[in-house]
């Protein structure tokens, strides 16, 4: 076997479920989720039909690559959304379809690192899991870059070490934040562009929050759009990964996208003709048709505002508690550890959060995620306010 695979932390929610083993909630209250990052308002009705309207397309095996037309629907609404003009982004060399980002943040890892190197990943801390495990896998070493109060919940670039960019081969970055919920700058970008320059590595930027965002008229900034404004036009070293499963409230359609350097997709794709991973055919037809709308997308962000602006009020005046610039995540700091609040909440109000430690790992001395727990405002308004009102209560009951 793989022996890297000795090296793997169990899943967060492996964890959770090892917290709350044994321990039996009220059976007068109704379980609330807001642990898993998963979309429960409904997929668009438009999207299901073109989905079933291309099921012969069963009959074919589809191809690496994806249709044209979809590549072209992704090259479109990523120029559209981040402020390029037509052509910006060029469909037939930087852009490929993937089955949803979690397999394409895995699979680009073992394409890009090159092990015999000593290699470094970099990478925010907390963090979604599977940077740590595909770095890992890959044969390369996890740097965490610890992103904490202190720092705004970002990044510090400057924090990091010039023996580390040395060996540095990718640096993972994810704005809108997942746990946090911050959003990277232009000037933060610009700043990594830099360095990524300067020592040689490829920036992957996770970016399948930047649709839910809570400011109409101040989207966030995409890694694309910053290199071009800061004319490199043609992306090198920069990749990006977006999906349908958080805008379009398609997760089980497990489809996204990569897009950027022409040279790394080139051997990305190179990568994924053996992985063996095309996207089903009928699936293609249903993202088209997703990409090419926006007024969905504009409705389930008013739906996650009217969440956000229901469960802040009712928390408010009984802890700290800041309304996130984008994601569908609340970090909410905890007056205990975060792990007994978790375990807590659960024995006595029957809602699943996740703790942030669980989210982390320890590095320079503390583990960031500590004492906050990850609220996912995933669940309908009526549970959301209803988790709201049963926490608030907790926080009384555990504050007197």
């Amino acid at each position: 076997m793989n022996p890297h695979l000795a090296e793997l932390h169990p899943y967060p929610f492996e964890k959770l479920a090892s917290l709350k083993q044994g321990i039996t909630p009220p059976a007068d209250k109704a379980h609330i989720a807001l642990s898993i990052g998963e979309p429960k308002h409904a997929t668009p009705h438009f999207i299901q039909e073109a989905l079933l309207r291309h099921l012969h397309g069963l009959t074919l095996y589809p191809t690496s690559k994806g249709l044209p037309e979809l590549r072209q629907a992704i090259a479109d609404w990523t120029c559209r959304r981040f402020g390029m003009p037509a052509g910006g982004v060029d469909a037939e060399t930087q852009v490929l379809p993937v089955n949803g980002t979690r397999e394409a943040l895995f699979s680009l890892v073992q394409a890009v690192i090159d092990p015999a190197d000593k290699p470094v990943v970099v990478m925010p801390n907390p963090f979604y899991q599977i940077y740590e495990g595909a770095a890992v896998l890959a044969g390369a070493e996890p740097y965490y870059l610890n992103t904490t109060a202190e720092t705004g919940y970002l990044p510090d670039f400057d924090s990091v070490p010039e023996t580390i960019w040395q060996r540095c081969q990718l640096v993972f970055i994810c704005s809108p934040g997942n746990p946090t919920g911050t959003v990277l700058s232009q000037a933060d970008h610009l700043k990594l562009l830099g360095l990524a320059e300067k020592y040689d590595f490829v920036i992957a930027s996770d970016e399948c929050y930047t649709e839910l965002y809570d400011d109409e008229a101040n989207p966030p900034q995409g890694l694309l759009e910053s290199a071009y404004q800061a004319g490199n036009t043609e992306f090198k070293r920069c990749v990006i990964f977006q999906s349908l499963s958080k805008r379009s409230n398609a997760p089980g359609l497990r489809s996204g996208f990569v897009a950027g350097d022409a040279e790394v997709l080139k051997q990305y794709f190179k990568y994924r003709t053996y992985h063996g991973c095309p996207m089903p055919v009928s699936t293609q037809h249903a993202s088209i048709a997703a990409w090419n709308d926006e007024e969905h997308v504009k409705h389930n962000r008013l739906l996650y505002r009217e969440k956000f602006t229901a469960f802040i009020d009712i928390l408010k005046d009984v802890c700290e508690i800041e309304r996130p610039l984008a994601s569908f995540y609340i970090w909410l700091k905890t007056p205990m550890s975060d792990t007994e609040f978790a375990q807590k909440l659960f024995a006595e109000q029957n809602i699943t959060v996740l703790p942030g430690s669980f989210l982390s790992r320890d590095s320079d001395g503390m583990n960031p995620g500590a004492n906050h727990v990850r609220i996912a405002l995933v669940a309908p308004i009526e549970e959301c306010v209803e988790a709201a009102q049963r926490i608030k209560a907790f926080l009384n009951e555990n504050n007197a």
